[in-house]
């Protein structure tokens, strides 16, 4: 008789739950593969309930799936009722996306050094090196390290430059990067991001 399989990592189910065909925009403009905010719930019910996720973790999670799915204003009171710098993280990743980048500034001189920068910066240097985005790269992560204010800035500046500047691609997967690396974080405590295929 096999044995049963073994349930995936809370890391890998949480992100399988919240796949997307399409990233999220560096705004916040909704995408037509988002889900609704009630299935996310019940999907994440489930979820909680088959990973036994702790109850401290919840809202966290509950607020970081919203803001995938583009639901920032759901997300947003949800992260601001979480504290430390893991809340003030995803707060700030909210007021980018707002776009509100005073504020998304304000959020991360309130996260400090976090941990999952680490992971961050070695993320996107796998990233932009081979796309020969050295420019970018030397402004995101100077000396090695993740410079949050830089890529807000970064942000910004592509908004401004509309929608065909092909930059927003390259940052809407950096955005990417670091928001799996903040949930690696959270879920699996290292903030290492587990091996994923290529996006094309």
């Amino acid at each position: 008789m096999n044995a049963p399989a073994a349930a995936p990592a809370p890391w890998t189910g949480f992100k399988a739950l919240i796949a997307t065909p399409s990233l999220p925009d560096l705004g916040p403009k909704p995408r037509p593969d988002r889900l609704p905010t009630a299935e996310l719930h019940a999907r994440l019910e489930r979820f909680f309930q088959e990973q036994a996720i702790a109850e401290s973790l919840r809202p966290w999670l509950r607020s970081a799936a919203l803001l995938w799915h583009d639901h920032l204003e759901a997300s947003h009171e949800l992260s601001q009722q979480v504290a430390g710098p893991d809340g003030s993280f995803l707060h700030g990743l909210m007021h980018r996306r707002e776009p509100g980048y005073g504020n998304a500034r304000h959020w991360f001189h309130r996260v400090g050094r976090h941990e999952a920068f680490r992971e961050i910066a070695r993320q996107t240097t796998r990233h932009l090196v081979p796309a020969h985005q050295n420019e970018l790269l030397a402004r995101l992560v100077p000396n090695g390290l993740w410079d949050p204010f830089a890529f807000i800035d970064a942000c910004e500046q592509v908004a401004g430059a509309g929608e065909a500047d092909p930059r927003r691609t390259v940052l809407m997967r950096v955005q990417e990067l670091e928001f799996d690396a903040l949930v690696a974080h959270v879920l699996g405590g290292s903030g290492a991001v587990p091996a994923q295929r290529t996006r094309t």
